[in-house]
């Protein structure tokens, strides 16, 4: 990922010096185990372990590989070059290149997945702060863009906070599922290398053994971990579409802080552009598209091809850095957004009253009125508020039928603001407990 969307702590996970450093304990530990099983001698493995401390030179690694065409080899050489030729003669014993190179991939997104899960929880935070500090603040809710009946901006950032919160419990779990490694030799047998070896290998670096593998770790594992941050990804959008829908001139419910100094436009100095969440609808496109050559990439050929290790080397550090850095910075756009209650009021109230038309409804049919016939009651007067900016409350007042159903009193109590928002409080214990 280009380094204008990239945040320095993600991107290091994916250096090449960081994977080398990976292989290399994925290496020395299958040594050690090796040596207590007693396959190779101990001074060996130890003699493994004079790296340690050492800073793979990545170029030199690169040289080496553009003559054996094999990047794994290419490592294994260069550590020799460390640790010396004969002590390192037993580094690699049994163990096939996709043992180093799979445990190494899901070492990676164990780690990527604890600083997306940061991210997840510090997004949480700034929703909870603003869905507290909106849960009373009325605006129209919408549906297919129109207004329906009222609703609070606090129960627009309290669905958004419970949609996050799922996807922190998916990306908990899919960390899990992604957390495994395997050092089962060639076709994932341990012909060659005792199954002990994987279990220290993984005890030492965090992950699970494998249940059983090919000569590859299955790739449904890595789809759904693709997957996971596919739907994180959709998620964000879905709160970013709403705060640039909010934004709109003709709209102005929130928008994005402006900052001092700030331009909207090269052309028209007026502009205050939704940029950084215009941004974030792009970004969450990049993500989404790794998820179908994730899943792509479950079906290989027997117990193992390389088709989806090219995919894998783009998409993992892509993805990732991606969605570290819009994470981010959608919980900087929630953290300073601006909210304007009075124009959400202005907005509810440019066709008076219509909004409770649903309630009016309701009580004629409560009242003893068909159904089909409260609805044309009802309609023939919500009618003239589009059509003539009039106030429903009084075209329903001023309609015979609908007086002689509800009686006066009637009609007005059904324009209660409050009759909308009465569950907030129930709404908001379920959400937030």
């Amino acid at each position: 990922m280009i380094p204008r969307y990239s945040r320095k702590e993600m991107v290091d996970i994916w250096e090449p010096a960081t994977k080398f450093k990976i292989w290399y304990e994925i290496e020395a530990h299958a040594c050690d185990a090796m040596a207590d099983l007693g396959v190779i001698p101990r001074e060996n493995a130890d003699a493994v372990w004079k790296a340690k401390d050492v800073e793979f030179d990545v170029a030199r690694i690169d040289e080496i590989e553009a003559v054996t065409k094999h990047d794994v080899i290419a490592f294994l050489t260069h550590l020799a070059e460390h640790v010396g030729s004969d002590e390192a003669r037993f580094v690699h014993q049994g163990m096939t290149s996709s043992d180093v190179l799979d445990t190494c991939l899901n070492v990676q997104l164990v780690r990527a997945s604890d600083i997306l899960i940061k991210d997840l929880e510090n997004l949480l935070a700034a929703l909870k702060k603003r869905a507290l500090e909106h849960k009373d603040t009325v605006r129209v809710g919408r549906s297919h863009g129109i207004h329906a009946e009222p609703t609070t901006m606090g129960l627009t950032f309290a669905r958004f906070y419970a949609e996050m919160d799922r996807n922190l419990a998916r990306l908990k779990a899919v960390r899990e599922e992604i957390g495994t490694g395997a050092i089962s030799g060639a076709i994932g047998t341990f012909a060659n290398v005792d199954p002990r070896v994987e279990e220290h290998v993984c005890e030492k670096l965090g992950l699970t053994p494998e249940p059983i593998s090919t000569q590859v770790i299955p790739r449904d594992r890595h789809a759904m971990f693709f997957a996971v941050l596919g739907v994180i990804a959709s998620s964000m959008e879905n709160i970013v579409i709403e705060i640039r829908h909010m934004q709109r001139t003709e709209v102005l419910e929130g928008a994005e802080f402006f900052s001092m100094g700030q331009k909207g436009s090269s052309a028209m100095p007026h502009k205050k552009n939704p940029i950084l969440t215009e941004n974030l609808t792009g970004l969450a496109r990049l993500v989404r598209m790794t998820v179908v050559p994730a899943m792509e990439n479950v079906a290989l050929w027997h117990e193992r091809d390389i088709s989806h290790s090219s995919v894998e080397r783009t998409i993992a550090p892509d993805a990732t850095i991606t969605l570290n850095f819009a994470l981010n910075r959608l919980t900087g756009v929630i953290d300073k957004m601006l909210i304007f209650p009075q124009n959400m009021l202005d907005n509810m109230n440019k066709f008076p009253g219509l909004v409770m038309s649903q309630r009016v409804l309701l009580a004629l049919t409560q009242a003893g009125v068909s159904r089909e016939d409260a609805y044309s009651m009802v309609q023939r007067n919500a009618l003239k508020v589009w059509e003539h900016r009039v106030d429903f409350q009084e075209e329903l007042l001023a309609d015979e039928e609908v007086v002689a159903a509800l009686g006066e009193d009637g009609i007005r109590e059904k324009f209660d603001m409050e009759y909308h928002t009465k569950h907030v409080d129930t709404i908001f214990k379920r959400v937030f407990g």
